[in-house]
């Protein structure tokens, strides 16, 4: 990837952004600021920068949510920059999708080197777009919403989960034991009465009638996937 690669930098001290920012911009990057969590998933998904610099400690969420929140629909590089420097916290922002770990005070030069890694790496074309739409539903992963004809629909936390892996997705059947293992966990693999409950509020929810679907089909004895 070329050094006009745009770079989102999410840091709520505006010392450490102004550095990088300077940093940054003097090898040719395009850079972006935000400086809190919401702000920078916000920034993530309007813009669609080819990298992230992601603090963990921000003033309004913790950093390994918005890296969690952000693997959701989006696959690009994350570099973490951060002063935790225990193994447990490298281990858990690794676990959560971070491609790279730099821990404050860092040294500029490697840190362009690991930026330069990182987007060399980066694989063309595989951003996820931040929200599906499908004729009047649209499944906005990036804000966690939902709206039907316009209209946010109010989903459970389950009920998003499942409808939101379905959509990532689209067309693809997704086995009732992926969904069982993605969203309750390994232990629940059998539990499929869950996921029947789950898919048929979803389908009260959508007014999507399970004889004639227009959103979500089931494929008896396998799974289910979000029509196209």
């Amino acid at each position: 990837m070329s050094q006009c690669a745009t770079i989102l930098v999410i840091d709520d001290e505006p010392q450490i952004r102004k550095f990088l920012r300077i940093s940054l911009v003097s090898q040719g990057y395009n850079v972006l600021e935000a400086a809190t969590g919401a702000d920078g998933l916000s920034q993530a998904a309007l813009k669609q920068p080819d990298m992230l610099v992601l603090d963990l400690g921000l003033p309004d969420m913790d950093g390994q949510q918005v890296l969690r929140e952000f693997r959701e629909w989006s696959n690009v590089p994350v570099l973490v920059l951060s002063v935790r420097a225990s193994e447990v916290q490298k281990v858990q922002a690794l676990d959560a999708g971070a491609n790279d770990y730099v821990t404050k005070p860092f040294g500029i030069q490697e840190f362009l080197a690991r930026v330069r890694a990182l987007l060399r790496q980066a694989p063309a074309g595989e951003t996820q777009a931040a929200a599906v739409e499908l004729g009047p539903l649209v499944v906005d992963l990036a804000f966690r919403r939902v709206l039907l004809d316009g209209v946010e629909v109010a989903l459970t936390r389950k009920e998003y989960a499942v409808l939101a892996q379905l959509a990532r997705h689209p067309g693809r059947v997704i086995t009732q034991q992926q969904l069982l293992k993605d969203i309750w966990g390994p232990t629940h693999i059998e539990n499929c009465h869950y996921l029947r409950i789950v898919i048929g509020h979803l389908r009260q929810k959508l007014a999507d009638d399970p004889t004639h679907p227009r959103f979500i089909a089931t494929e008896a004895g396998v799974g289910y996937r979000l029509l196209t």
